[in-house]
């Protein structure tokens, strides 16, 4: 049974005229005729009494009406459904990102995103780099984003902003304020650290050269702010992105510390073999535009 089937019969139905139906159908009477006679015949019930040249619902043919309108109408509602997700009247797009991201870089664009598409369903996750491009690879998220590239040859891609680590201490740190901090010193120090996976650590370690275990780490913490609150209250020294730090840095609670730590890049992961939603290609579009 088909969509065009049903269609045909409804119109058949709802004037009990052939040749009507037909004209309205844009179809030729005997097009009609076969059709419903094809339903009648494969499923052994009748549809219609004809009685010299009219033709009469039956009983069967009463209750069955109810069940075609249904049916025709809920297909109408899909194909609503479809136009829509493909205009971005609606639809949803899953996001993980690393906790940098999500809390400072991300939030301007979903809103740009959401004022041009308010109908979106946006689902936003945070978790460390290692878990984000999970995510995307088994396909919990359609979009990931992480401080970094990531090494997995089922992920794509593609850098859409930059940015930059500093270290910072308290101003009575004994390295603050030091025209020079060499990197012996900073690996002596006494750390505040996100947990490993984390981009930021990954960054930090690899930018001193440092072997595991070659920090002098007194805590590990499962996120930027708690690490941020940890260094504003002890003599220890932490590596934060410039977006969290920098309204310590202006007030004077924290400061940098003399050593440049390289530029990073924010990275949009997708899985490569699966297919790219127009919601996620909305997204994307403003994402380059923060570049």
């Amino acid at each position: 049974m088909t969509l065009e089937q049903l269609r045909i019969f409804i119109a058949v139905a709802e004037r009990e005229h052939l040749t009507q139906a037909a004209h309205a159908l844009h179809l030729t009477p005997s097009a009609v005729s076969s059709a419903i006679r094809v339903l009648e015949e494969r499923y052994m019930v009748a549809l219609f009494d004809r009685t010299g040249r009219r033709i009469e619902l039956t009983d069967a043919g009463r209750a069955f009406l109810v069940e075609a309108k249904a049916t025709v109408a809920r297909s109408q509602q899909a194909e609503l459904f479809l136009a829509e997700i493909g205009s971005l009247v609606r639809g949803s797009l899953t996001i993980q990102a690393s906790q940098t991201i999500a809390s400072y870089w991300l939030p301007p664009v979903l809103m740009q995103l959401h004022a041009q598409h308010p109908g979106l369903d946006l689902r936003v996750a945070a978790a460390n780099t290692e878990r984000v491009a999970g995510a995307v690879i088994e396909g919990a998220a359609e979009i990931g984003l992480v401080e970094g590239e990531v090494e997995s040859v089922l992920l794509s891609q593609q850098v859409v902003a930059r940015d930059r680590l500093v270290i910072v201490a308290r101003p009575d740190h004994p390295l603050a304020g030091r025209p020079n901090v060499a990197r012996d010193e900073l690996l002596a120090a006494r750390w505040v650290l996100r947990e490993p996976g984390s981009g930021t650590r990954s960054v930090l370690t690899s930018a001193l050269n440092a072997a595991p275990g070659e920090f002098a780490l007194e805590l590990t913490l499962p996120s930027n702010e708690a690490v941020r609150a940890a260094v504003r209250a002890g003599p220890f020294l932490g590596a934060l992105s410039e977006l969290i730090v920098q309204p310590d840095i202006e007030s004077g609670r924290l400061v940098p510390l003399a050593f440049e730590l390289p530029e990073r890049n924010f990275v949009m992961l997708r899985h490569r073999e699966r297919h790219r939603s127009k919601a996620s290609l909305a997204f994307e579009a403003l994402a380059k535009g923060q570049m």
